[in-house]
């Protein structure tokens, strides 16, 4: 009986390891990268092997196999995806909940929704669905959208869509805990088209906004707000340091509703780019939010919050009073804040009375004030290509002004002060 028990044993035991080793083989021959193919490594326990991206999508995405998949999940980097199979439609579900992707124009820490809902099938090498963001599972308020995609050898392209939706309904679903959503009365709506693709995981957006406007933040307060940076300069908008400023860090100040969308997606499409210098997107409304409210943290959810801030500053204070603040309150370096203690530190004067080249010299430090100064001390110049840049971007002076502005900054020497001893 023992020996009849035992034989059943190794005998099922010889069953199981087979199908196993079938399973994997067919696996991997079936999910084996052809020539040329995007592939990755898939592990299986102890086993490992190489499997084809674009053939693993068709075989997940087919009719045939997708039932296989109904009620079973997969760990990914964007969080764990859960599959449902809809005969009726003969759609595969997918729930990330939660989910979260890294957005490097939103900073460092990845942006997190509470459930993301997507739907996907496939004719061919082509791939279509919907999908949906909610800031929690039983919540009502959602992004909905569309969206498109095609399989090829080496990549996937996907291209989405979400049609206008009120912005306040953007913020409920990308960042719901944010303090300012209690109180703040956000109109608008935006829309949005985005483009993907993997594995070089580029994107582009194209978001359209229409009438953001916010409410009930509070900053009609900064109308009196004083500086802790010292006597406030006055500067008056033609001034050479408001211009300098306007030129470096705001080129469209005088024309954008506190962002600048422009900017943004060049800063977008910049940040891609490797070996590239990482750009900004900042409006000096938007620094002036970060300045006095936000901090500078490289979250998502402060890059929005400041949002929030600079469009209702724009309608609270105007565009001269928010120029006068970023002015009194910006950091130039060595502990030096507000233009006023700027001009007096570095060269002995007042703001309201600096030479056209020394109001460059100090907008040039407002992009990287400390690591400026530092290379000030050491080499005695400051980046003469950005020098030119900003003295060729100064508006509203003449022909001969601006002849006379690049002679005199290709020229210029000035001592930088000696560090202060702590």
């Amino acid at each position: 009986m023992k020996k009849t028990l035992r034989f059943v044993l190794f005998g099922l035991l010889a069953l199981v390891i087979t199908a196993c080793v079938a399973i994997f083989l067919i696996a991997k021959l079936a999910l084996a990268p052809a020539a040329g193919e995007w592939s990755t490594t898939v592990k299986a326990g102890p086993l490992s092997f190489e499997i084809g991206v674009p053939t693993a999508v068709r075989v997940a995405t087919s009719p045939w196999f997708a039932p296989y998949l109904d009620g079973r999940s997969l760990d990914t980097r964007f969080g764990t995806v859960r599959f449902a199979w809809k005969p009726a439609g003969e759609l595969l579900e997918m729930q990330c909940a939660p989910c979260s992707a890294e957005v490097p124009a939103l900073g460092t820490q990845p942006i997190r929704i509470e459930r993301l809902l997507a739907t996907v099938k496939r004719d061919g090498n082509t791939l279509n669905g919907t999908f949906e963001a909610t800031p929690q599972s039983t919540d009502t308020t959602r992004l909905q959208g569309h969206w498109d995609g095609k399989v090829t050898l080496k990549n996937l392209q996907l291209n989405a869509s979400v049609q206008d939706a009120p912005i306040e309904r953007w913020y409920a679903v990308l960042v719901p805990t944010l303090p300012e959503l209690q109180r703040a009365r956000i109109g608008g709506t935006l829309a949005l088209r985005g483009q993907l693709v993997l594995p070089e995981a580029t994107f582009a957006v194209q978001p359209v906004i229409s009438q953001f406007t916010v409410e009930g933040l509070g900053t009609e307060a900064m109308l009196n707000a004083r500086t802790s940076c010292g006597p406030s300069a006055r500067l008056a908008n033609d001034s050479w340091l408001a211009r300098a400023v306007i030129a470096a860090e705001d080129q469209r100040f005088f024309t954008h509703n506190g962002y600048d969308l422009t900017e943004i997606l060049a800063s977008i499409d910049n940040n891609q780019k490797p070996g590239q210098t990482r750009r900004g997107g900042s409006t000096i409304t938007q620094q002036l939010a970060k300045l006095l409210v936000t901090g500078s943290d490289r979250t998502a959810e402060r890059k929005l919050r400041e949002l929030l801030y600079a469009v209702e500053m724009e309608q609270t204070l105007g565009k001269a009073r928010i120029l006068q603040l970023y002015l009194d309150n910006a950091p130039w370096g060595g502990n030096a804040c507000g233009a006023e203690a700027a001009a007096r530190r570095y060269f002995k004067r007042s703001a309201r009375t600096l030479e056209p080249a020394q109001a460059v010299w100090l907008a040039a430090m407002l992009h990287k004030p400390q690591a400026v100064l530092e290379q000030w001390r050491q080499d005695g110049h400051v980046d003469a290509d950005r020098i030119k840049w900003i003295a060729e971007g100064i508006r509203g002076i003449s022909r001969n002004q601006r002849e006379a502005l690049l002679k005199g900054v290709a020229a210029a020497k000035f001592t930088a002060p000696e560090a202060t001893k702590q």
